[in-house]
C-alpha cells in the first residue's frame, strides 16, 4: 500500500499534485483526428472548466479519460497510475474513485430516482437494502432534491431535477473526482447558476477535484478556478479566466469578448 500511496503523489514544478495528467493524446474516428498530441493536467482540489467549439471533442476527452473512447496513441494516468497498465481490478477500483454526470443526465428510465443512485453501490458495494436507502437518500438531500423525488422515475422530473438526481448518482460512491459533461445546458439561468452554486458547495464541503466541460459563461465566470481552452485538437491556452479574457488567440477573443460575454459582464 505504501508503494501505492507514494506512487499517487504526482507533482508538477508548481508544487500542486496533479490527479490527472494526459500526454500526447491522439482520438479520433475514421479519418479524422479529434485530439491531436493533446496535454493537460488537472490538479486535485480545482474545478477546471473545458471550453472549445461545438464537436470539437471537448466530451470527447472526458470519455476518452473515462475508457468509454479508445485512443490512438498517448497515455492518460490517473491518481498517478497509467490506466493502459492496469488489471481490471486495478482498473475498477480506480472507477469507485470518480463520478460522472454526463450531459442530459443519462438516467436509467426504468429505474427511480433512488434506484439509480443505488446502481453503483449495487455494482461495487455489498450492502444491506437499508444501507443503501440511506445512502440514496443523504445523497438526494446532498444535491437539493425533496426525499419524495426518490420515488420518482426521471420522466416526472423537470430538466433541473434530472441533473440533481444525476449528480446524486454520480456522487454515491464519494468519488474524488468528478466529471461533468455540460452541467447547466438545458436549464434556465436562475437553475444554471443554482446548479453551480451547488458545485461549488459540494467541491468545497467535499474536497472534490471536478472536471468540467462547458460552454456557460456564467460557469467559467463564477465556478471555475482554472480554464482549458480545446482548439485544433489542442490546449491552446490554460489559466484562470483572467488569462483567458487577455489571450490573443481568435477564437478566445471571440468567445471572452463576443456579444454573449458583453451580457455576462454587464450583469455583474
Amino acid at each position: 500500500m505504501e508503494a501505492v500511496a507514494e506512487h499517487e503523489q504526482i507533482e508538477t514544478e508548481s508544487g500542486r499534485e496533479v490527479l490527472i495528467s494526459v500526454r500526447d493524446l491522439v482520438v479520433g474516428f475514421g479519418e479524422r483526428t479529434i485530439l491531436d498530441h493533446l496535454s493537460l493536467d488537472i490538479y486535485r482540489g480545482e474545478i477546471l472548466g473545458f471550453v472549445g467549439t461545438s464537436g470539437g471533442g471537448k466530451s470527447v476527452l472526458t470519455r476518452t479519460i473515462l475508457g468509454l473512447v479508445p485512443k490512438r496513441s498517448g497515455t492518460v494516468e490517473v491518481f498517478g497510475q497509467d490506466l493502459d497498465a492496469l488489471t481490471p481490478q486495478q482498473r475498477s477500483a480506480i472507477e469507485q474513485r470518480w463520478g460522472v454526470l454526463f450531459q442530459q443526465g443519462a438516467l436509467f428510465s426504468s429505474l427511480t430516482v433512488k434506484q439509480n443512485i443505488q446502481f453503483p453501490l449495487r455494482e461495487h458495494l455489498n450492502l444491506s437494502q437499508s444501507m443503501m436507502d440511506d445512502i440514496a437518500y443523504a445523497k438526494i438531500e446532498m444535491v437539493g432534491l425533496k426525499c419524495d423525488a426518490g420515488e420518482k422515475l426521471p420522466s416526472e422530473l423537470s430538466g433541473g431535477m434530472i441533473k440533481r438526481a444525476a449528480l446524486a448518482r454520480a456522487l454515491a460512491l464519494d468519488p474524488e473526482i468528478l466529471f461533468l459533461d455540460e452541467p447547466t445546458s438545458g436549464l434556465d439561468p436562475i437553475g444554471a447558476g443554482d446548479f453551480d452554486e451547488l458545485i461549488r458547495t459540494l467541491q468545497q464541503t467535499l474536497g472534490l477535484t471536478v472536471f468540467m466541460v462547458t460552454h456557460d459563461l456564467d460557469s467559467l465566470h463564477t465556478v471555475c478556478d482554472r480554464i482549458a481552452a480545446l482548439g485544433e485538437g489542442k490546449v491552446i491556452a490554460q489559466g484562470p479566466i483572467e488569462t483567458m479574457m487577455e489571450s490573443q488567440h481568435p477564437w478566445l477573443r471571440a468567445y471572452f469578448h463576443g456579444a454573449r460575454a458583453r451580457a455576462v459582464r454587464s450583469e455583474r
